[in-house]
């Protein structure tokens, strides 16, 4: 449904009361943050500021608006600006701006802070791994990816002392996001940050929940090895990434390593990827934690009967296990679905 869809189907359930529907909202606003739900989301708040006393409109217009617009229709215009590479300082204007009321208007205090986690499978990995001790508040929006924009564009004019800034604010608001860890990790990159790639790469891997995520750090730590001239250990970690993820650019990273050495590689065995891995601190395959949270959660679905929600952590449990037995309970739900499109949904 779109927003105006949803808005109107929201419309027809208040009661004139404007403590009865600012509640009523506030809860229909967490259920669509649970679901990532973002068209329900700003159907939501369209109508929290139709409601609202003129007193509460400004309060609102402060801390959600810059000049007049939402900050997701800001952080779109960002996207579209950076998309079509063109005029990349005016989307910096805006990043920086976008940035700027985030930060203001949804600090963290003492006793509480805003988190920007998407989904249950998310609240239940943060809850587990960070042990959070103030009190959670949603953010109306996605402000891990809106801050990481801002990161991005820094990087792109080399200001990475910024951008090393910007995407730890990011990280803040949602530590299990891969994505402004995988941005701070090219900011190690360039400059050849050996101990930091490592450190954010093992951390990273504490939260990543899909094949592509985990793909990604290993090419990050062969990336790392390549500079570092350690080329055989830059081949197993390439290999090891695309056994999780298949990528074009990984392959060409490989053929770069034989130009360079002029030698064939030969494909790791389980051992020899156990060994290297070994050698920097990193254990091969999904977070153990990760992996739990996956099959617990399909497993309390399942025993509620919510075969949708279960297809999700099931789909997620099986794209970091390859576990055959995995498919097989997808497919009995889903008969219609190859393994490929089991496992990359």
């Amino acid at each position: 449904m779109s927003a105006n869809e949803i808005k109107k189907a929201i419309r027809k359930q208040l009661s004139g009361d404007f403590e009865k529907d600012k509640q009523f909202l506030s809860d229909k606003s967490e259920e669509y943050v649970k679901e990532n739900n973002e068209e329900g989301i700003s159907a939501v708040i369209d109508l929290l500021a139709e409601i609202m006393p003129e007193e509460y409109q400004k309060s609102i217009m402060r801390i959600m608006y810059i000049n007049g617009k939402r900050l997701d229709k800001v952080y779109a215009d960002i996207v579209e600006i950076i998309n079509s590479k063109q005029n990349l300082e005016k989307a910096l204007k805006l990043a920086e701006a976008l940035y700027s009321k985030i930060t203001e208007g949804f600090a963290e205090t003492e006793t509480s802070k805003f988190v920007s986690l998407r989904n249950t499978f998310e609240d239940n990995l943060y809850q587990i791994v960070f042990k959070p001790q103030k009190t959670l508040n949603r953010s109306p929006f996605d402000f891990a990816r809106m801050i990481s924009s801002y990161g991005y564009i820094l990087v792109e004019y080399r200001e990475l002392d910024k951008a090393e800034e910007v995407l730890k604010k990011a990280i803040e608001y949602n530590p299990v996001d891969c994505g402004p860890k995988f941005e701070l990790t090219e900011i190690y990159k360039l400059r050849k940050d050996k101990d930091k790639i490592i450190e954010l790469t093992k951390d990273t891997l504490k939260v990543a929940s899909s094949p592509a995520a985990i793909a990604r750090c290993y090419a990050n730590m062969g990336y790392m090895c390549v500079d570092l001239k350690e080329y055989d250990d830059a081949s197993v970690f390439y290999y090891a990434s695309l056994i999780f993820y298949p990528h074009l650019g990984v392959n060409a990273e490989l053929r770069n390593i034989v130009t360079i050495t002029g030698q064939k590689i030969a494909t790791p065995d389980r051992n020899k990827i156990d060994k290297v891995f070994e050698k920097y601190g990193l254990e091969y395959g999904a977070d153990k934690t990760v992996t739990e949270i996956s099959a617990l959660l399909a497993q309390q679905c399942l025993m509620d009967n919510n075969i949708k929600d279960a297809l999700i952590y099931l789909k997620i449990l099986y794209g970091i296990t390859n576990d055959p037995k995995i498919q097989d309970i997808i497919l009995k739900y889903e008969p219609e679905k190859t393994e490929t499109e089991s496992k990359s949904e």
